[in-house]
């Protein structure tokens, strides 16, 4: 446990500094991972990121 607190002893600080985590980003990433699974394998890229910034930009 020590050794993790070392690793992480900035991203620590800046919680308890700044009140900022990363929460948005794992939710967006969230996200991303749903509409991916929802069509089930992409083909397409370019539509693919496309339909994704359609829908949640």
């Amino acid at each position: 446990m020590a050794r993790s607190v070392q690793l992480h002893y900035e991203t620590i600080l800046n919680y308890f500094n700044n009140r900022s985590t990363n929460a948005s980003a794992e939710s967006f990433n969230a996200k991303i991972k749903e509409f991916r699974a929802s069509f089930r394998g992409v083909r397409d890229v370019k539509f693919f990121l496309y339909r994704l910034t359609k829908l949640y930009a």
